[in-house]
């Protein structure tokens, strides 16, 4: 099969120069490569190298078909037409038709753009009159992501380009994005922390700056070599701590034994029965000795410490990042949240009503297309909005809401700083050690917030919210893993899995909802 683009020995680096990834040779010819790494590791910046938009630090890249890259970004004015590319096609037409048409119209003339519009924009959910006409400005996040993946389809490159592609899409939009993937005819080099979508990718690439790690297969194949390398680099790490201990014993049973026979030298020399020559001898010998033995005992020693450095800092490398939620005492049967009838206006658009009673550690899901109201319903439940009808009830001081954003946060503060500020009712001993059950240990607890990734932020936010004097029985959480990579999703459902109170959450991330064994859902309609 025909290679549509070839990387050989390339590497990538920041603006400063900092390293991203380097040795990536890699061939993509028509089928489906998944890039997964942590935030800020280079995919990227992989997929701008590969539509030419950026330059590698080295090696060299070969283009030999049409690359398409997923444009994320319109400027506010454009129309929807401007944006797909299409207005110009759409406007050659309408001069023809309306008798205005030059030579060069004719000529240009695409009689199938207009069923393939139409097509497009249906197969990924947008609708409506004068859609092509409006202003990027009306749109949500997530139609304008649909509006540039219909400008790809029309277009109809060799090899579509995509980063994280599903980013603020509902189930319908994820779905018709799977689908798109699913059926293109050339390749698809794709960006995501989407498990489901890379389930579906015929080889994973994982870019970090320690090496490059290409898989066949989805999501699954590659979970399953990387926890067997997990595995391994801890029973590694056993053998090594094993073998430093040995290597102790070792040398202290041979110190021992030297000090043996060095104590019955002593007590022949004192004896009076050797001549003098032959305890001169005895003497040099056992010096000569005494300094091989420290020699060797140094080398065993420091040849096992060198082994266990080197097996703790692979497990260093390959370990999962963990959290440590501490209990928060939730009775079993608590009424934490009641919605009965609660409906919202938002400028004559009502959402609602909605009825909604957690109990206990009940983990809730809200459901529902774009635009259905479900943030709203989670900034009611929180008390950040009232309803303009109906009644909510919740248990005061024991509800926190995170939003993907981690809007709680001062970003010119450090972690310590937002922790104490949240919860001041603790010293700085008690700060300190709180954020370190959230893995922010020592000096890590000092840098600014706004200097985090988006999973770090994410561990910040758990951490102030979760780890006060009075940790909330009812945990909000809107789109949690909209802005992690797959590492910190990992790190934030094992959390969760380990918190005793109830959740109430907004997440188009089927696998995250699994995960976190949600028992029931709530579905909005589309008002």
């Amino acid at each position: 099969m025909s290679s549509l683009l070839t990387f050989d020995s390339l590497s990538a680096a920041q603006p400063d120069g900092d390293l991203l990834f380097s040795g990536l040779s890699l061939s993509l010819s028509r089928e489906r490569v998944g890039l997964v790494g942590r935030n800020g590791c280079g995919k990227s910046t992989l997929l701008r190298i590969a539509a030419g938009a950026a330059h590698p630090a080295s090696g060299s890249v070969r283009r030999d078909g049409s690359m398409g890259m997923l444009h994320q970004h319109f400027a506010e004015e454009q129309s929807a037409a401007e944006a797909m590319g299409v207005s110009e096609g759409l406007a050659i037409i309408a001069r023809v038709l309306a008798g205005e048409g030059s030579e060069a119209d004719f000529a240009a003339a695409d009689w199938t753009l207009e069923a393939r519009i139409e097509e497009t924009l249906g197969r990924l959910g947008l609708h409506g009159d004068g859609l092509l006409e409006r202003r990027i400005a009306g749109f949500s996040g997530g139609e304008r992501m649909r509006i540039g993946l219909a400008r790809l389809v029309i277009e109809a490159p060799d090899l579509l380009l995509l980063d994280e592609p599903t980013n603020n899409l509902d189930a319908a939009g994820r779905e018709a994005v799977a689908g798109i993937i699913r059926d293109w005819p050339g390749g698809v080099l794709l960006a995501s922390h989407d498990r489901n979508l890379l389930e579906e990718m015929d080889r994973i690439v994982e870019l970090s700056p320690i090496g490059i790690r290409v898989t066949g297969g989805g999501w699954s194949e590659f979970v399953a070599i990387r926890d067997a390398e997990r595995e391994r680099a801890a029973q590694e790490l056993e053998r090594s701590q094993a073998g430093l201990r040995g290597a102790k014993r070792e040398v202290q049973q041979k110190r021992e034994a030297k000090d043996r026979r060095d104590k019955a030298g002593r007590a022949f020399a004192a004896s009076g029965s050797a001549p003098r020559i032959l305890l001169g001898a005895m003497a040099e010998r056992a010096e000569n000795s005494s300094g091989q033995a420290s020699r060797e005992a140094a080398r065993t020693l420091g040849d096992a410490q060198a082994r266990l450095d080197a097996a703790r800092e692979q497990v260093e490398i390959t370990a999962p990042l963990t959290m440590d939620i501490p209990p928060v005492g939730l009775p079993g049967n608590a009424e934490l949240l009641a919605m009965d009838g609660a409906t919202l206006d938002r400028g004559g658009r009502i959402l609602g009503p909605w009825d909604l009673t957690i109990r206990g550690p009940e983990r809730v899901a809200i459901a529902g297309p774009n635009g259905s109201g479900k943030t709203s319903l989670l900034r009611m439940a929180n008390g950040e909005l009232q309803p303009s009808a109906g009644t909510v009830r919740r248990a005061e001081g024991r509800v926190a809401m995170l939003d993907q954003h981690v809007g709680l946060l001062d970003p010119n503060a450090s972690i310590l700083d937002n922790f104490r500020r949240i919860n001041p009712g603790l010293d700085a001993e008690a700060a300190h050690a709180a954020c370190a059950r959230f893995a922010f240990r020592n000096r890590d607890a000092l840098q600014l917030a706004g200097t985090l990734s988006g999973g770090e932020m994410l561990r910040a936010g758990l951490a102030c919210t979760l780890g006060g004097e009075h940790a909330p029985w009812l945990l909000i959480l809107d789109e949690p893993t909209n802005h992690l990579d797959i590492e910190a999703i990992e790190a934030l459902e094992t959390a969760l899995s380990d918190y005793d109170g109830a959740l109430l959450v907004v997440s188009h991330d089927q696998a995250f909802l699994k995960a976190i064994a949600v028992s029931r859902e709530l579905e909005l309609g589309s008002g």
